[in-house]
């Protein structure tokens, strides 16, 4: 019979916070190559011609990226942790590419402002997730439901082009995503919680992979849905 190892206090509280750090760093690392990758490919007449001069080019990234999130959210445990940090970074590169309109729409000082203000959001909102004792469980499932009202009533914009609509699906947004960071933060402490001392490394990866793609995914659309409220546009 394998018995199971109770470690000290400290040390089982040092391997969370190597977790959870593991998990913002992934997490960092993917903002940074999709800003990357985006501001490259503004610059690049090239680059912005293909992308958004086909119509073909711009929705196969679009398919692309929605079957690597797919992919790495629900085939997780049959890949290894190679694996899924490589199709992370990948996915990160692709949203950059797909992302770069932000440069050429919006001037670099509401880019910059909008960043730091959706930087502080997230933290308070992560913060609050982390620390409070209240369970966000079924505060998530109405999340959810309100992410996919976003998602419908952006659809229905794409056909009828409402400004109005627009402004009120960004505030809407702001709101969901301020509670999806607070859940998923909440949700990733509480993996943190669980996870035995001794698992395997590669194991401890993928969970890692799986947390910051979830707080990447917050971030970028908080920012969107900020940039589309206080972004002004290139002159």
């Amino acid at each position: 019979m394998m018995q199971t190892v109770t470690l000290p206090r400290e040390q089982a509280q040092a391997i969370v916070n190597d977790f959870v750090r593991s998990v913002y760093n992934w997490m960092v690392l993917g903002l940074v190559i999709t800003g990357f990758i985006a501001f490259y490919v503004a610059q690049s007449e090239f680059f912005t011609r293909l992308i958004y001069g086909n119509p073909l080019v711009f929705w196969g990234l679009i398919i692309a990226e929605l079957v690597l999130v797919f992919s790495i959210s629900g085939r997780i445990d049959r890949m290894s942790g190679q694996t899924a940090t490589g199709l992370f970074l990948l996915y990160s590169a692709l949203n950059g590419a797909t992302l770069s309109f932000v440069f050429m729409a919006y001037s670099g000082a509401s880019i910059t402002r909008v960043f730091f203000i959706t930087a502080g959001t997230f933290a308070a909102s992560s913060i609050y997730g982390m620390t409070t004792k209240r369970d966000l469980t079924s505060f998530g499932s109405f999340l959810f439901m309100g992410l996919v009202g976003i998602i419908i009533a952006s659809v229905v914009n794409l056909f009828i082009r409402s400004s109005a609509m627009t402004m009120l699906i960004s505030y809407i947004g702001v709101l969901v995503f301020v509670g999806l960071t607070a859940y998923d933060t909440q949700r990733i402490k509480d993996m943190a919680l669980s996870r035995p001392a001794n698992l395997e490394a590669d194991v401890q990866r993928k969970g890692a992979i799986l947390g910051a793609l979830a707080l990447y995914l917050d971030f970028i659309n908080l920012f969107l849905m900020l940039l589309r409220i206080f972004g002004g546009g290139r002159d």
